[in-house]
């Protein structure tokens, strides 16, 4: 039976036959080579490693495979499944440095094969490989990622430690050539100096001194080699906004400002931004492990939000980014879902009180009413300020007590957090004020702090929340009511706390007829709650009685949704990948350091005994 593909008759081939027919498509291309690349380079690290796998039958299928060197040596064997495993990644998310890394790799993979092995099938299969990166080579195109010189460092310790761990394989990995019973320590010792390119305690029978020796030397150079590359290729140095991008960014906000909460918190300046080309809106966004994370809605005019998601996913194409946005509006996500095809997920609430219904009488307010009373009746008196109108002493007091009773090492924000306290240009912002008198605290006075940030005219969101240890429990409350009663003075009709993940969930779940799934559900949160506060930080927004505003995280696929979760947490600050702590500050003594978000209250015990 034969078959026919004709133009005009194509409906009648089986859709099986015409993808095999057609090959792959285009946009798979860069995800097939980077996954072959990866299964070449684990034979040939196994190939390299264990002198049975290069005898068996799977090697004499793994020899014919692109890019395997395994005849030649094992240290080359070792060297090109290294290199294939560091280029597979690259290659998937269409980068063009491994696509240009891969064709050269590839000829001499294929030239090893001819010569050494004179395998003319090897050689076509690996010539076949490169033809397909040629042809599709618009497919790699993708821009390099931010990074700094710091990376090398990184690399020298992660290839570093990984060479140690795979030298320790190799040196163990012929046990009937070893001469005597070296320890582990000795084996150890023979790893770093192989590594160096020296002879180690470690003896052999046979030719198996050379084949552990070249392959200790061919880890030890790789690591080297990559490292010096890292170290001195070019800087491509994270987006961060630029004093004419803050200064347009503040017009659209005078402008639009009162539309979303966290309009506002675009003003950090560890973030990029995207201008439409209008001029008319922007969306600003921070890169994290290869996640475009934009925050909140677009800042400016509403008709003008589609030039600048446009240009954002232009953006993110550009460099292969997954695109996402973390704590946009419904408005926002309905936007967001329409122009770009991306779906939207309901993440959470955000509490918003309207100053005018706010109260302290009546029964839903007792605990909160009879908590600043007690801590009122202890001493404790306010003062809720714009920041234009404190000294500068005063100020100054502020940002070194913030910085000193912030809870963690490592500082929290993105989405909802400044990273500043008293910038020229932040007049507007709000500071309330716990005092005591404290003849031994270095801060006089000074107890607890409450930073807001504008919400346009007419409102204000709460973006930080720090206190000294040794005040009185409930500092949070006293200073959220202080603000709240002092709201009408400074023109505030609307007042934005805190952030609830999931709140949704966990006041359904604890109601009667809640089904045993959202039970669940609910559950799985009160355990996690017992490091990110989920619980905690919804009953603690709760005592004031706000109304909740949904906020949503808008996403390509699904199966991006771990990976944009690990970026949101890395950029909220909930997961490290840093450097040593004396490293860290001396790189922070060159750049600003940002303010902790205002997610958890990580400072304030009281929250979590509310």
């Amino acid at each position: 039976m034969s078959v026919t593909v004709d133009g005009d008759k194509s409906g009648s081939v089986p859709v099986r036959v015409r993808r095999i027919l057609r090959g792959p498509r285009p946009e798979k291309v860069p995800s097939l080579v980077g996954t072959a690349c990866t299964l070449i380079g684990l034979i040939d690290i196994a190939a390299g490693v264990f002198p049975r796998f290069r005898a068996s039958r799977m090697h004499a299928v793994a020899e014919i495979l692109p890019g395997t060197l395994g005849p030649l040596s094992a240290a080359l064997s070792l060297s090109a499944g290294v290199l294939l495993l560091l280029l597979a990644h690259g290659l998937k998310r269409h980068k063009r440095r491994a696509w240009r890394a891969a064709v050269v790799l590839l000829p001499l993979g294929a030239a090893a094969q001819f010569v050494w092995r004179h395998s003319v099938l090897g050689a076509l299969l690996s010539l076949a490989l490169l033809a397909l990166l040629l042809r599709h080579r618009d497919q790699f195109a993708a821009l390099p990622d931010p990074r700094s010189r710091w990376k090398a460092l990184a690399n020298f310790v992660l290839m570093g430690a990984g060479s140690i761990l795979l030298g320790l394989i190799i040196v163990s990995a012929h046990p009937r050539r070893v001469i005597g019973s070296p320890s582990l320590t000795d084996r150890l010792e023979h790893v770093l100096y192989g590594l160096l390119g020296f002879e180690g305690p470690v003896g052999y029978t046979g030719n198996v001194d050379w084949t552990v020796g070249y392959s200790l030397g061919a880890l030890g150079m790789l690591t080297a080699l990559t490292t010096i590359y890292l170290a001195f290729r070019p800087e491509h140095p994270a987006a961060r906004l630029t004093e004419d991008d803050e200064t347009r960014l503040r017009a659209l906000l005078d402008k639009h400002g009162a539309r979303d909460s966290l309009g506002h918190f675009a003003l950090r300046r560890d973030k990029g931004v995207v201008f439409s080309p209008s001029g008319k809106a922007a969306v600003c966004y921070r890169v994290v492990s290869g996640v475009m994370l934009a925050s909140g809605d677009p800042i400016g005019d509403v008709e003008a939000w589609p030039g600048a998601i446009d240009r954002f996913m232009d953006e993110a194409k550009a460099h292969s980014w997954t695109p996402a946005v973390m704590g946009c509006s419904e408005t926002g996500g309905e936007v967001w879902t329409r122009e770009t095809g991306l779906d939207a997920l309901e993440l959470g609430d955000e509490a918003v009180v309207d100053v005018a219904d706010f109260s302290l009488s009546g029964r839903a307010m007792r605990n909160v009413r009879q908590m600043v009373k007690r801590i009122e009746r202890n001493g404790y008196t306010t003062k809720v300020r714009r920041v234009r109108d404190l000294s500068d002493g005063e100020l100054a007091r502020v940002r070194r007590a913030a910085a000193d009773w912030r809870g963690t090492d490592t500082e929290r924000g993105f989405s909802m957090a400044l990273g500043r306290i008293g910038d020229p240009g932040d007049g507007d912002a709000v500071i309330a004020t716990a005092h005591k008198e404290d003849p031994d605290s270095p801060y006089g006075d000074l107890k607890a702090i409450i930073h807001f940030v504008p919400w346009g005219a007419d409102g204000m969101s709460l973006e930080l929340m720090r206190r000294d240890r040794s005040a009185d429990p409930g500092m949070n409350e006293l200073l959220i009511v202080a603000a709240l009663q002092n709201s009408p003075r400074l023109g505030i009709d609307r007042v934005s706390l805190n952030f609830a993940m999931f709140r949704s969930a966990l006041a359904r779940g604890e109601k009667i007829g809640a089904g045993p799934v959202l039970r669940v559900w609910r559950g799985l949160l009160v355990f996690l709650s017992r490091w990110f506060q989920i619980e905690s930080l919804y009953k603690f927004n709760a005592k004031f009685q706000p109304r909740w505003e949904p906020r949503f995280v808008v996403y390509r696929k699904s199966r991006d949704l771990p990976r944009i979760g690990f970026a949101a947490m890395q950029a909220e600050g909930f997961v490290t990948l840093e450097l040593p702590r004396p490293l860290a500050r001396r790189r922070s003594a060159a750049q600003p350091r940002p303010c902790a978000h205002i997610v958890t209250p990580r400072t304030d015990h009281e929250a979590r005994a509310a």
